[in-house]
Formats: C-alpha cells, structure tokens, sequence
C-alpha cells in the first residue's frame, strides 16, 4: 500500500518515480543539476485562457535572468491550426511573479515558437522556429524590438543544402570562437551544425549527435532545449515522449566532454507529467529548473 501511496504523490508534483530514485549517483550528474522540487506556486506563467493573441502558450520559451531582473520571451497563440505563433515578452524581478509587456506581442511580422535567446557583446540573439519548423534568426539590442534575419542557412559536411524539411528546435552555445547550433528533424533525432558569422552552419558530421532511445522515456521524439556549461563538462537539457501520439512529453538531460558525444542521465526523467521544454536559470546562488509547456513551472534545488 505504501508503495502506490508513493507513486501517486509523486505523480502530483510531477515528478517520475523509479529512474530517478536511484541510490547510487553518477558523478557526471551532480545533484544541483538534476534533483528538483515543485515550487508551490505554480504555475507561475501561462496563457490568459480568455480571447487574446495569447490565449495559450507553448513549447520552448526562454528566460535570461541579469542584472536588472528576470526576463521571458514566450510563443502565445489562440487555438485553431491557422493561427500564427506570436512573439510575447514578460519581465520579473524574483522569477516567480511575472508582468507582460504592455505592447505585446513583441513582433507581428514573424512567426515564433521553440525559442532560445543567447546574449553577446551587447546584442542578443533569437534563434526559434518559423512557420513549417524551418529555423531563423532575429537579433535585437533592448529585447522588444526585433529584425528579422532570415533562416538558417544549415549544410552537410560537403558544403550542400541539408535535404529539405523542417528542422527545428534550434539550441545554440556560443563557445570563445564558434557558435555551435543544435537542431531537430520532424523530432527523430539532433543534429550539430557549427558556424563563425551566423550566416552559413556546417554540420559537424551528418549523422545525429543525439537520437531516441533505448529506453522507454526517449522511445519516439527528441529535441534539444538548452546548453550549458558546469565544471568542465557540457549539460544538454532535452524533452522527449514515450508515446508514438506525442501525447506526453518529459525533461531530460545528458552530458558531454566535446558536445558531440552525450551520455543520457540514468535517472531520466528529471521531470514527467507532461512538463516539457525544460531550462536551467542560475538566479545568483543556485540553479533553477523551468519547464516552458504547456505553461512556466519552476522546480527549485532540493
């Protein structure tokens, strides 16, 4: 009995039980790296639920705390296919009570999901999703007002086109002397592309660096949502499904030594119960994780 009791706690918080509980940890996999618990708040963010262009939210938003607060930029939308993804931007001085942009959304002129934002010399750097899953750039300077600059131009070892389709799901690292650029295809596995002007990305090789499986969690989608670097190695947060309807969907991480070869957490999920499009944000002290789907939920160090 006391078994299910367990289980279903926790079910509620949005934990998964099993894998995780591991005794053993693995040192690759420092605890303040994949050991969170719910914030009672949340969630902390989510679609206004009532008629506007931001009637729901989803996939990867992002978030940059500095110096002067927290900061999330987010894809809102109103339901029905048609609809195009908006630009949306919310700030927050704690992570945890957000306030939109009274002159939301941000950009009327671009489509934008699965976004990440990466910060360089004064200008930062929007890599997201465009209508048909094809990846683009936008840049801005004071992070409201964005220029569009085109997709991503992405080619094989040969210097070819990659084939055509989607490709999404853009992660990016900046490394001293390269930007290195993940992306997904239709969900089926990650690539790595490498670029040092932003406009033409070389795949490292032409095989994926990170594919589903074997195990049940990472069965049948996998997309890449952030990098970051701790302690010499290289921390790759991901969401996966188990299910072939994509109907749920987990957060997830591996860990590398050169960003081409990852190992998969053995305690994968870090979180379940349908919390995707997971990110860490350091808020001064210590890690925090945030899942961005289907709404912002923060999950504090344990």
């Amino acid at each position: 009995m006391k078994r299910y009791v367990l289980f279903f706690g926790l079910l509620l918080t949005g934990l998964t039980p099993g894998r995780s509980q591991s005794s053993k940890q693995d040192p690759d996999f420092p605890p303040e790296l994949v050991s969170f618990t719910p914030y009672k708040g949340n969630p902390v963010f989510s679609g206004t639920g009532t008629n506007t262009w931001d009637q729901k939210i989803r996939e990867r938003g992002y978030i940059l705390h500095e110096a002067d607060g927290y900061h999330l930029w987010y894809t809102g939308y109103e339901e029905g296919d048609d609809k195009t993804r908006y630009l949306g931007y919310a700030t927050s001085s704690d992570g945890l009570n957000w306030t939109r942009y009274k002159n939301n959304p941000v950009l009327k002129t671009s489509w934008v999901e699965d976004l990440t934002v990466v910060k360089h010399e004064g200008t930062y750097y929007m890599f997201a999703e465009g209508k048909d899953d094809i990846a683009h750039l936008l840049t801005s300077t004071d992070r409201i007002n964005w220029q569009e600059k085109g997709p991503l131009d992405i080619r094989l070892t040969n210097g070819q086109p990659i084939s055509k389709g989607p490709y999404g799901t853009p992660t990016v690292w900046k490394g001293p002397h390269m930007w290195y650029l993940f992306y997904e295809r239709k969900d089926q596995a990650v690539w790595l592309a490498t670029s040092d002007d932003l406009k033409l990305w070389t795949n490292v090789q032409d095989e994926p660096v990170l594919t589903k499986g074997p195990d049940d969690y990472d069965q049948h989608a996998i997309a890449m949502n952030q990098i970051i670097h701790y302690k010499g190695l290289y921390y790759a947060y991901y969401h996966a499904s188990a299910f072939a309807d994509w109907r749920e969907w987990t957060t997830n991480v591996a860990v590398s030594k050169d960003l081409i070869n990852w190992k998969k957490y053995a305690g994968n999920p870090i979180v379940g119960g349908n919390k995707s499009s997971g990110i860490l944000v350091n808020d001064g002290r210590r890690y925090r994780l945030y899942t961005m789907h289907p709404a912002v939920n923060v999950f504090l160090p344990k």
